[in-house]
């Protein structure tokens, strides 16, 4: 009986990579051994073909003379072995490691290192630091390796021991009903080794905490929720394992004047009744510098007037949005006897001319025709 291509046993694509045929393998595993099928001749069969394809495609060398030769490229390197059943803990020592806290423990695999955790702080700027960018010093309590030991977390003089819980391995195996499963060794916490006579700077633990001093660039542009990412500054690792990371989260406070959306900014002027009927200009602030803002004759509140350019270039790149300024016309308060005459015979001036108010005008037509159409 001719055998089934391995790509399609596995069902992966013949440009799969080794994670891929992992996850593959894993799926038919657990589905189809023996163990969890009993007197299943055809799952056994079926998982003994998924193994088989499964050592040929992991091996670089095998893989590369299947990819030539097909069957034939491997049949006579493989030798006796690949053809047994294999033991159900094997398949989790094999595949599935990685889910119980690495690869399984074989022979003697050594100290184990870890990652050390990544660290956030939260960082409050100005709107002018956030558009313009800066330099902050910062300090982070965070966890260093420890310079009396070097990080080994031993004494100095002495070195930690094989585990005597896991042999060294790392991994203990626990048994639970047909699964035998690997997990972290609860001494050594993964290491593979103890230590006898701890270090007195850290306790055996090969790092302690200090308070670390960095100066953050902040690039311009930055807005409300942006996070700056500085490798390898987060807590330093486990038996001299590479640091985690440090994100910068960033928060941009309120600011008096100007509003920041995208890549605009907004703001309101008042303008006093006078210049807001007979047109004129006013300076305006940005936040590069003052500019002289034309208001046109007879301009009414809420209208805006965008100014190009003098908002914000996002961290992102792209174009500098616009200032958008709203005007507000101020009303006159704390008028003495004169001023109030003076406006009393303005007013009286207007009355009867419509083309001075046209606001008014149109919404007086239209509230005279929605009392006319009106039934009671």
């Amino acid at each position: 009986m001719s055998k089934r291509d391995y790509y399609e046993v596995l069902g992966v694509a013949k440009n799969a990579s080794e994670a891929e045929l992992k996850k593959a393998y894993r799926r038919l595993a657990m589905k189809h051994h023996p163990d969890r099928n009993p007197d299943n001749k055809e799952a056994e069969e079926t998982f003994k073909e998924a193994k088989e394809a499964y050592e040929i495609l992991t091996d670089a060398q095998k893989r590369s003379a299947y990819d030539q030769f097909g069957h034939a490229g491997v049949d006579q390197t493989r030798g006796g072995g690949g053809g047994g059943q294999g033991n159900f803990s094997d398949i989790f020592g094999d595949v599935f490691g990685d889910i119980f806290g690495g690869a399984a423990g074989g022979g003697g695999q050594g100290s184990r290192v870890y990652r050390g955790a990544d660290l956030r702080y939260n960082m409050t700027l100005s709107l002018e630091d956030a558009v313009a960018g800066t330099t902050v010093k910062i300090r982070v309590p965070t966890m260093v390796k420890c310079g009396t030991c070097n990080g080994s977390g031993a004494k100095k003089g002495t070195s930690p021991v094989k585990c005597s819980t896991c042999e060294g391995h790392g991994q203990v195996r626990m048994q639970q009903g047909f699964f035998s499963v690997q997990q972290t060794c609860p001494t050594c916490r993964g290491s593979g080794q103890e230590i006898k006579d701890p270090c007195g700077s850290c306790h055996g633990q090969g790092r302690i905490q200090e308070q670390k001093t960095l100066s953050v660039k902040i690039p311009a542009g930055v807005d409300n929720g942006d996070r700056i990412r500085l490798g390898g500054e987060g807590e330093a690792g486990e038996h001299g394992g590479p640091a985690g990371d440090l994100y910068v989260q960033i928060t941009v406070n309120r600011h008096p004047i100007f509003e920041r959306q995208d890549n605009n900014l907004y703001c309101e002027v008042p303008v006093d009744i006078v210049i807001a009927a007979l047109g004129g200009e006013l300076e305006v602030p940005t936040l590069s510098g003052r500019v002289n803002l034309k208001i046109p004759a007879g301009s009414q509140s809420g209208k805006a007037f965008r100014l190009k350019g003098k908002g914000v270039k996002s961290v992102r790149g792209g174009a500098v949005g616009d200032l958008m300024c709203t005007i507000a016309v101020e009303v006159p308060v704390n008028l003495n006897s004169k001023q109030k005459e003076l406006l009393q015979q303005f007013g009286d001036s207007l009355k009867g001319n419509g083309k001075h108010s046209p606001l008014s005008k149109s919404w007086m037509d239209g509230v005279k025709k929605f009392f006319d159409e009106m039934k009671f």
